[in-house]
């Protein structure tokens, strides 16, 4: 059974094929993906998007949340992890929100609670996340949630007709 979790104002619950629409609007939005890994320009195409989400958790190699309130369940962020390995225990955080709930503490909140969720009930030892090195706010965040940043990796991916560095965060089931 999917795990659903609640903090102070946010339901974090699983996405469903009725969320494309929202979806779709965040990950289409210029602000969103300009430092996320997929953009999609298409409601069609955004299908991909959910059948990952679906995979992840079929698979066992993540989840994936749709972030509402308790009394609106439309979506309008996400916040998961992905790529777990069971192996080495460790796992990829990721997140992304829609540019009207930016600056409101949100997306502190759900992935607090999200990041609780992976280091007590999947139990974990190392969680990652990679950040395009211009996006502050995402570095400013896991700053905030006690990651520390243990490198850059330059020229890692092409992008947009360019090559971009991505750093690197870690934090440990142990900090």
């Amino acid at each position: 059974m999917f795990p659903t979790l609640y903090t102070n104002r946010l339901l974090l619950r699983q996405i469903t094929p009725t969320d494309i629409d929202q979806v779709f609007k965040g990950l289409s939005h210029p602000e969103v993906t300009q430092y996320y890994g997929v953009s999609y320009q298409t409601l069609a195409a955004t299908q991909a998007q959910i059948n990952w989400y679906y995979a992840l958790y079929a698979q066992q190699t993540g989840i994936w949340w749709g972030l509402c309130k308790p009394d609106n369940l439309e979506l309008f962020g996400a916040c998961g992890f992905n790529n777990l390995s069971r192996q080495h225990s460790k796992a990829e955080l990721g997140f992304w929100l829609l540019p009207e709930y930016w600056n409101q503490g949100i997306m502190y909140e759900a992935v607090d609670a999200c990041i609780h969720f992976i280091f007590n009930e999947v139990c974990v030892h190392r969680l990652e996340a990679y950040v395009e090195t211009p996006n502050l706010a995402s570095a400013a965040l896991l700053n905030k949630l006690h990651f520390q940043q243990e490198g850059t990796f330059r020229d890692y991916e092409y992008k947009n007709g360019r090559y971009i560095n991505l750093a690197l965060y870690a934090r440990l089931g142990t900090d």
